[in-house]
């Protein structure tokens, strides 16, 4: 199993019934299977401290720690780097049918051997497929690697924006708290943090949570100069969690424009 920490917590629970029972339902079944299996699982993710923030389950981390085995990444084991090429690179000779595969030129060997591979072995196995498939010739070496294949000197370096066809959804404005007899009698005002709000008619909690989210990262947008960091700051959110609020209720556009 592979990106084990993205497992959804309905299948890690599912998956800990394999392990300790041997058994699962087919989706749509109504009766168990017995298995008799051994999971090795990967995963670039700390599971330890994920289940200590309740991320990942830990029961299932117990069962499947049997045997860990730590891997230093690709940029720390220079000497696997040609190795796994020349493996990747043949699969891929035998996958064109190519009758054999003349290797890798000294200039090529030094590519790889000089990159760092932030995306490791994934990213070593395409750039190798990519350039066997781009030299098409099986009694020439691989002789240039191209590490980026969005690399050309007609790449656009500005985006371009578009807007999509078709009527555009109207934005629906704040709920702002009414003015009442003892705001007006006393002279004081409802701050955006805790407004008045007439419940006589009962409310829809849900909208003006939500509108009252939205005024609040508006207006702490405002205060901090639309800096997201110094935003995330003032709200007591990290800078991801601002992200996704913003996302959410799709403020990330009014920003870009």
């Amino acid at each position: 199993l592979d990106e084990l920490a993205n497992t959804p917590a309905l299948v890690q629970e599912k998956l800990l019934r394999v392990i300790e029972y041997g058994e699962f339902e087919r989706v749509g079944g109504s009766r168990p299977v017995r298995v008799d299996v051994r999971l090795v699982c990967a995963t670039n993710e700390d599971l330890p401290s994920m289940a200590d923030n309740g991320e990942f389950r830990a029961d299932l981390l117990d069962r499947l720690a049997f045997d860990v085995i730590t891997l230093p990444p690709m940029r720390e084991r220079r000497e696997d780097i040609l190795l796994l090429a020349e493996h990747f690179a043949m699969n891929m000779a035998r996958e064109l049918g190519f009758e054999l595969f003349s290797g890798f030129s000294e200039k090529a060997k030094n590519t790889l051997l000089d990159y760092h591979w932030p995306g490791n072995v994934r990213e070593l196995k395409n750039v190798v497929e990519r350039s066997v498939y781009r030299t098409n010739n099986p009694y020439v070496p691989v002789h240039h690697i191209q590490l980026n294949p969005f690399e050309s000197a007609y790449r656009p370096t500005q985006r371009i924006k578009t807007r999509a066809n078709g009527p555009q959804k109207p934005t629906e404005p704040l709920v702002t708290p009414p003015d009442t007899a003892d705001n007006k009698e006393t002279g004081n005002t409802s701050s955006p943090a805790n407004p008045s709000i007439d419940f006589s008619n009962g409310v829809d909690f849900k909208t003006l949570a939500q509108d009252f989210e939205v005024k609040l990262i508006k207006e702490a947008l405002s205060a901090s100069q639309y800096n997201q960091k110094k935003t995330a700051d003032l709200l007591n959110l990290t800078y991801h969690q601002l992200r996704g609020y913003m996302k959410k209720y799709q403020l990330l556009e009014s920003q870009q424009g």
